[in-house]
């Protein structure tokens, strides 16, 4: 029973993955955003930003942007599930004999697929600009986890919105415009302890903030957000924390959502 539901959801992951060649903007554009921010950034706002305790503003930008290009993984599955709702493709998946948690599990990680690769990419821009890591290889393989479980949690809540709008243009706009200020109230961009209190309070506890901590410790990288609140003193422990709430609440709505739109 297991082994087919997974066959069923490779299966389709193949097919999601293999809409990349032959719609070879997808990937293309997908990797120019990501490009960009770590120049325009890195370039840009390099010498503008100060680091409380000192470090490189590009030490610390890079785990930032990693943290907030896979989180923007979102609106990448909602478009995609939107796109095959409105098709009706997924109608078509549910009148064959397959597991019916093998369309989200083949879009889910055909994303998360998609950004491993865009995360190599970055690490190679971001070697480029002057960054680098300064922990063992353990710690370094932990952050990379970290971040691809991030954005395979991402994509199972942009499978939720996917599957509660009615048409990919839309999809598009709910799956990315509340993850700017989720992203920028956070440490992903500048220190936290430059923002006014009563922000700094809200942008210590936003799971981004915990998720560019976490990496920035494992990679070696300057970390200033440290302080009294939890998040601060523990954040890669946080951030595995947060992992477990994103998955245990997203996973079950987006199955229930998923069962109830294709049983309209």
């Amino acid at each position: 029973m297991i082994a087919s539901q997974i066959q069923d959801g490779l299966v389709l992951t193949k097919r999601s993955l293999l809409r990349i060649p032959r719609v070879p903007e997808t990937l293309m554009f997908a990797t120019i955003q990501p490009i960009l921010f770590v120049f325009l950034f890195a370039y840009v706002f390099g010498g503008a930003v100060p680091i409380p305790g000192g470090g490189d503003y590009k030490e610390f930008l890079l785990p930032g942007i990693f943290v907030q290009t896979v989180s923007f993984a979102t609106a990448t599955t909602a478009v995609g599930l939107a796109e095959d709702m409105s098709k009706g493709l997924v109608d078509r998946f549910r009148s064959l004999p397959i597991a019916r948690s093998a369309v989200l599990v083949g879009r889910t990680t055909a994303d998360l697929v998609l950004n491993v690769f865009i995360m190599f990419v970055m690490t190679i821009c971001g070697l480029l600009v002057g960054w680098r890591v300064h922990t063992d290889a353990a710690h370094v393989a932990e952050a990379y986890v970290l971040i691809a479980l991030l954005s395979l949690a991402m994509s199972w809540i942009g499978a939720l919105i996917g599957m509660s709008v009615r048409s990919p243009e839309v999809a598009s706009s709910a799956g990315i415009i509340w993850l700017f200020p989720v992203t920028f109230v956070s440490n992903a961009f500048v220190p936290t302890q430059h923002m006014p209190g009563w922000l700094r309070v809200i942008a210590e506890w936003n799971p981004v903030s915990s998720f560019c901590a976490a990496a920035r410790d494992l990679f070696g990288n300057p970390n200033p957000f440290l302080g009294d609140s939890l998040p601060g003193r523990h954040p890669v422990a946080v951030s595995w924390a947060w992992l477990v709430v994103l998955f245990v609440v997203f996973v079950p709505l987006a199955v229930r959502r998923y069962r109830l739109a294709t049983s309209r």
